[in-house]
């Protein structure tokens, strides 16, 4: 029998939750939730929204568990909020992680984390609760990373790297090995990381400018 699962959330991410643990998972989602403010429809994916205030009214903690489905906004610290009053209420929190992921760390993955599919987490690494990893990223062996953190697409941490709490990785970003990343920091899209990062740094990597030359005179096209 599947377990029983509330999302928390009714945006796009919930609704990425929703495919996830529905078509890779041994959970059954029956319910949405979202504080009583932002319920603007009573259902979403065909699923009952019921407010965060009451929700264990209609879904006990004894008999079902809570995946937060919220982004990085704040640098995670909402997706963080909302984790810690879903455990506060007495709720296991679930994790997702992909059958499609390669996943060779004896399972030392927290709560409440999304690994979605082609990632590569090798041996030794551990990583924190509610950490998201979208697809596609190679997290190198000893590597940790801690909690409420959200590594976006592509990217490459190298062996024995360490990011603390509440980081954000853009796609395409690569950290070399044996370096630390301080807490909130962000590290943009195809940033590259060869020295440790202060605590609240900013990283943005250099965007490609556009050709003085039209399409149209390109030969070879």
């Amino acid at each position: 029998m599947k377990k029983k699962l509330v999302i928390f959330g009714s945006r796009d991410a919930a609704q990425l939750a929703h495919f996830y643990f529905t078509s890779d998972s041994d959970y059954e989602v029956v319910a949405f939730t979202v504080d009583a403010e932002h319920i603007e429809d009573k259902s979403f994916c065909n699923l009952p929204i019921v407010p965060f205030e009451n929700v264990t009214e209609h879904y006990p903690p004894d008999t079902h568990e809570i995946f937060v489905a919220l982004g990085y906004s704040k640098l995670n610290q909402i997706r963080k909020e909302k984790y810690l009053a879903a455990k506060a209420l007495g709720y296991r929190v679930a994790s997702y992680i992909s059958s499609h992921a390669t996943v060779l760390n004896e399972d030392r993955i927290g709560e409440n984390c999304f690994v979605l599919e082609d990632n590569t987490i090798q041996p030794f690494v551990t990583i924190g609760n509610n950490v998201t990893l979208w697809s596609g990223n190679h997290i190198g062996h000893h590597s940790t990373i801690h909690d409420h953190c959200f590594i976006a697409s592509h990217v490459v941490i190298s062996g024995g790297v360490v990011v603390n709490e509440s980081c954000f990785i853009g796609v395409n970003a690569t950290l070399r090995d044996h370096i630390t990343v301080g807490e909130l920091s962000v590290i943009g899209a195809g940033a590259l990381l060869l020295a440790d990062v202060a605590p609240e740094g900013v990283y943005i990597g250099s965007a490609t400018e556009r050709a003085k030359v039209p399409s149209t005179r390109l030969r070879k096209l």
